[in-house]
């Protein structure tokens, strides 16, 4: 079984995707902020990360850059879930070593596509 960690400081789409991610058989551990991801991404290595980038104590581009900083995690596949709309932003978190950029509101097939092209790369 897989195993994904969702960082996302919104309680419902936390609670809706975590839900939608175990009903399509993944392990999902949950973290309500930038800083205890980073903190669950070290010491459980899952097989994907799934980021929203505004959040507390440590947004997304914080997040995604230490761990790709850390060779334990650096390989860990991470995908960017948020609201922002930029291309700037898309092109940040692509350059930062994202392998995908979903924006919310989401369409779950989105989401599990965007995983599966992840675990198939990976």
């Amino acid at each position: 079984m897989k195993t994904i960690l969702l960082i996302e400081d919104n309680d419902d789409i936390r609670e809706n995707t975590c839900e939608l991610l175990e009903l399509e058989g993944y392990q999902v551990i949950l973290a309500t902020n930038g800083r205890s991801g980073l903190i669950l991404a070290q010491e459980h290595h899952p097989d994907l990360i799934l980021c929203d980038i505004m959040m507390p104590e440590a947004n997304g581009y914080e997040v995604i850059k230490e761990l790709k900083d850390d060779p334990q995690t650096a390989k860990i596949p991470f995908i960017f879930l948020t609201a922002s709309v930029e291309q700037k932003a898309i092109a940040t978190g692509i350059n930062m070593g994202a392998w995908a950029y979903i924006r919310k509101p989401f369409d779950p097939q989105e989401l599990f596509e965007a995983i599966d092209n992840c675990f198939n790369k990976y």
